[in-house]
């Protein structure tokens, strides 16, 4: 729908291997996610076993949210969760990359 707002985000763990760190993330962003009250839909996923020159699956994690509005999208960010989420796992990761996309039809 017009106006519906997407959040893509794509995380670079520091040890992606370390399957005590992973599932320490997956832990505080599952309880964050599943709590934000401006959320519509959400996805989290690894990169997918597909192998074309045009995708870059070199990432650890991808999860995308949708919200009705940016404005939802904006309250989303000051949640406390988002907050209390980057706070116990950004040392985990070494690098993300966010795309937002405002729904053009």
């Amino acid at each position: 729908m017009k106006g519906e707002f997407a959040h893509i985000v794509l995380f670079w763990l520091k040890n992606p291997d370390n399957q005590k760190e992973r599932k320490e993330f997956e832990s505080f962003l599952e309880t964050f996610i599943k709590n934000s009250e401006y959320v519509k839909s959400m996805h989290f996923g690894s990169p997918a076993n597909t192998n074309r020159s045009v995708i870059d699956n070199t990432y650890t994690y991808c999860l995308i949210v949708t919200f009705t509005s940016k404005e939802k999208q904006d309250k989303y960010q000051d949640e406390q969760g988002h907050k209390k989420f980057i706070s116990e796992s950004e040392e985990l990761w070494d690098k993300v990359t966010v795309y937002d996309s405002i729904n053009c039809w």
